[in-house]
């Protein structure tokens, strides 16, 4: 394999292809055998939108101006499960500025889901737009729309509502035994085994091979309990939406939303709209992580525009994300593991009890993707390799607390905590190398993915054999970076006596510090196979530019610009020459929107092959005017068209020639993609960490990610994404938790109590890329965005222990539980 360093900045065609310069940091990138060198594709390009962001032009939802612009405000329930006996709003609808107040009994009764996702959407329908019942503090009671939001606000305060407060469920455990019901509405719909008697949204069981005779073979059976928490997407841009009707009576959602096709398609029934009178919108994002895959508040502002005639924007408050809007599923986790004194594992299981909130949005695949993902890692050795046997089983369950929903990862960190702490108790316990324990029972290219063959997501199963599997080269280069031969089981350096080039330490360390060294590996996966597709069109212009019209919607991920770079390759021009437009439900191509770490793989393909359609054309006008008999080995790279005779043809001058001159045509290509595979990337995840043992405190001090993405089309982007996944995944792992009181009402409201990590309290991060070229995409690439939320919390977890002895079985390792293992060790 050969290699691309981080810091080496020489070598001039690993520079951007566009005029503009700037000092990079660069990951390195160990090359896949099969890498070949391209135009624009791998390398670091500058985002298609950078400048525009920087000079501060308004491009996101919120920087949008209309005549008669109203500012819309939900009331939020206090309660959190109470029936709504009165509600009068005449004192709010008399103050002067009020446009409209709106309460259940003004609005259609519409069941539907608001978890953004693909016809038929895997899951209940249990949401209402106003409903007569809150389930949740926070829970929607009446929409109001004002000339400005301090009369909203003021509004607000005047509607005067009667409860008749009902028995909370606050705990998950109590859901399924409760008599309390959550959701006894009749308009309720079931999705395969979920059953709102017993508030159980999802039900999954999954049994692959023969567990039980797994267990029996065993020489040693594990078993522990695990708890991950509620945590919040936290991004910078809160929801917002803008709606007005155009000069056509249409209704025009402008909104900050990862699904825009998924808006159109779940508002036109809840606002008794056919979907031709819709149009949705996607501007610029500021962050998404899974929390913009929810028709969150797309309907508030709607009903008031449709109420009103007028221009309504909704932009919730940061009080408003947590305590209305989406969180990551908390979970409890009981694993059970069988062992044989070599280390194979013989049998698997995990049990998971996944505490949904007050709806149902997402409670089946994001918990069927914490065993779907995770537990299909490790799958035994020899005869087991063979014939694994894994169990998974879940109930999700309805509580009064905010609902959960998507949010990066999706599901899979909460599986990977449990599992990753359990391999390493297990290592320790029976005296295994811990790397070498994992990768033994890892799977392998040419395997089935276990999950295939039994579980998808409510539909039927289609088996699917791996190609690609770099996990073990992503072990090799991430501990060779952390040093992790030195300092495993290094007594010297765990105590700080001596520093890491093995000299004696002249730093005064207190006998309280501890230092540690933790490794994790994952695996994640790339778009929802047969379900998840993506289209695209790309036409020529006359000076020989292109625009791109993709659905794909970029989050800030830089998609638009990995999207523009795989086109522009194929089309031999720089990527200043293809003009991106996303995400707009009259003009682009429908696309599923932006999350299963599907865009670089789905949309990539889809504009590859709309460029493809283009390029053919191109060699086709070339060769005319080059009066050549074939066009077949004509080239295209420095926007021209170069025939085997050395000869050329500018893109100015077909696109002149086909637009204006000789059999004019719009040279033009529409393409869209739906894969039959879902290839995983993989990871090793390495931590080091110092723990104060008098007080429990964690410091994380280093973070190494070795990453099988496949193919890496964009370097800096790329890594922007691992770097900003582990930061999120430290917060996981470390400080991040919603809470609430005995009432339901949420302790965190605001970034005060809800603590983010600053730039300054950053440990040092490294990323590698390990590259593998995946053959079912025509660049080879796999997934990127989710796959480093999954190993941060264990890797840290079993630094830990490997810090002070001690286990922690429940996140985040805040200080005082750090304290609490250590004193009842």
């Amino acid at each position: 394999m050969g290699f691309r360093h981080a810091k080496d900045d020489s070598p001039q065609d690993d520079a951007p292809a566009s005029n503009l310069t700037g000092v990079q940091v660069r990951p390195k990138v160990v090359l896949a055998p099969e890498s070949k060198t391209y135009q624009t594709v791998g390398k670091p390009e500058i985002k298609v939108d950078a400048v525009k962001l920087v000079q501060g032009k308004p491009a996101f939802a919120a920087d949008f101006e209309k005549r008669g612009m109203l500012h819309a405000k939900v009331l939020h329930s206090p309660h959190a499960h109470a029936l709504i006996k009165n509600i009068d709003t005449s004192k709010a609808k008399a103050l002067d500025g009020v446009a409209a107040v709106l309460t259940w009994q003004d609005l259609p009764r519409v069941v539907y889901s608001t978890a953004g996702q693909s016809d038929p959407i895997p899951g209940p329908l249990d949401a209402f737009s106003l409903d007569k019942k809150v389930r949740f503090v926070g829970d929607r009671v009446a929409f109001v729309a004002a000339e400005t939001a301090e009369i909203a606000e003021q509004a607000l305060a005047l509607i005067d509502v009667e409860y008749e407060i009902l028995p909370a469920i606050l705990n998950s455990t109590e859901s399924m035994t409760s008599t309390t019901k959550i959701h006894d509405e009749p308009e309720y719909v079931n999705f395969a085994d979920s059953n709102p008697d017993k508030n159980l949204a999802a039900h999954i069981r999954i049994d692959i091979g023969d567990v039980e005779k797994g267990f029996r073979d065993a020489d040693v059976i594990f078993e522990a309990n695990y708890e991950v928490p509620k945590v919040q997407q936290a991004h910078i841009e809160p929801h917002v939406v803008v709606t007005y009707w155009d000069e056509d009576d249409r209704l025009v959602i402008r909104t900050s939303t990862q699904v825009p096709f998924h808006v159109r398609r779940m508002m036109a029934p809840v606002l008794g709209l056919p979907v031709k009178r819709i149009r949705v919108i996607k501007p610029r994002i500021g962050g998404g992580f899974g929390g913009k895959q929810e028709v969150l508040m797309e309907d508030v502002a709607a009903h008031l525009t449709i109420a009103t005639k007028q221009p309504v924007m909704y932009e919730y408050t940061r009080e408003e994300e947590f305590i209305a809007a989406r969180s990551r599923h908390p979970m409890r986790v009981q694993m059970k593991t069988g062992v044989k004194r070599d280390g194979t594992i013989t049998a698997n299981s995990m049990y998971a009890l996944s505490d949904t909130g007050a709806y149902g949005c997402h409670a089946l695949t994001v918990t069927g993707n914490t065993g779907h993902k995770a537990m299909a890692l490790y799958v035994g050795d020899g005869e087991y390799r063979k014939a694994p046997n894994i169990r998974f089983y879940a109930d999700v369950v309805y509580t009064n607390t905010p609902p959960a929903g998507a949010f990066r990862g999706y599901g899979v960190p909460q599986g990977y905590w449990p599992l990753d702490r359990h391999m390493e108790k297990i290592a320790r316990t029976m005296g295994f190398d811990p790397i070498d324990f994992r990768l033994k029972n890892a799977i392998h290219a040419g395997e089935y993915h276990p999950f295939s063959v039994a579980w998808n997501e409510g539909r039927e199963p289609r088996p699917e054999i791996i190609q690609t599997v770099g996990l073990e080269q992503c072990v090799a280069q991430a501990r060779a970076a952390i040093g992790w031969d030195d300092k495993f089981g290094n007594e010297e350096w765990h105590s700080g006596r001596w520093t890491e080039d093995h000299r004696p330490s002249t730093v005064h360390r207190p006998p309280s510090l501890r230092k540690g060294i933790g490794v994790a590996m994952v695996m994640q996966g790339t778009a929802i196979p047969y379900l998840d597709m993506g289209g695209a069109s790309i036409k020529m212009n006359d000076d020989g530019s292109f625009n791109l019209l993709v659905g794909a919607t970029d989050l800030g991920t830089g998609s638009d610009t990995v999207l523009a770079q795989m086109a522009a390759e194929v089309l031999g021009v720089p990527i200043e020459d293809v003009i991106c437009y996303s995400s707009d439900t009259d003009f682009t191509p429908f696309d599923v929107g932006a999350y299963a770490s599907s865009t670089t793989y789905i949309s990539g393909t889809a504009a590859v092959n709309a460029a493809k359609i283009v390029a053919e054309r191109i060699r086709v006008r070339a060769a005319m005017i080059l009066k050549l008999d074939k066009h077949d080995d004509i080239k295209l790279e420095n926007r021209q068209a170069i025939a085997p005779d050395g000869r050329s043809v500018s893109m100015a001058e077909i696109a002149l020639d086909s637009l204006h001159k000789n059999n004019q045509e719009q040279i033009m290509g529409v393409a869209s993609y739906v894969s039959h595979v879902s290839p995983p990337p993989y990871a090793a995840q390495f931590a080091e960490v110092t723990v104060d043992t008098e007080t429990g405190a964690v410091t994380v001090d280093r973070l190494v990610m070795a990453v099988d993405s496949g193919i890496i089309i964009n370097p800096q982007t790329a890594s922007g994404q691992i770097e900003g996944g582990m930061t999120q995944a430290l917060g996981y792992a470390i400080n991040e938790e919603m809470r609430y009181d005995d009432k339901g009402r949420a302790y965190e409201r605001d970034f005060d109590r809800y603590h983010l990590f600053r730039a300054d309290e950053m440990p040092e991060l490294e990323t590698i890329f390990v590259e593998t070229f995946e053959p079912s995409h025509p660049f080879g690439v796999k997934a990127v965005a989710e796959i480093p939320m999954d190993g941060v919390a264990p890797a840290v977890g079993n630094a830990i222990l490997d810090a002070i002895g001690v286990n922690v079985d429940e996140i985040p390792l805040t200080p005082e539980r750090v304290w609490r293992a250590i004193k009842h060790q």
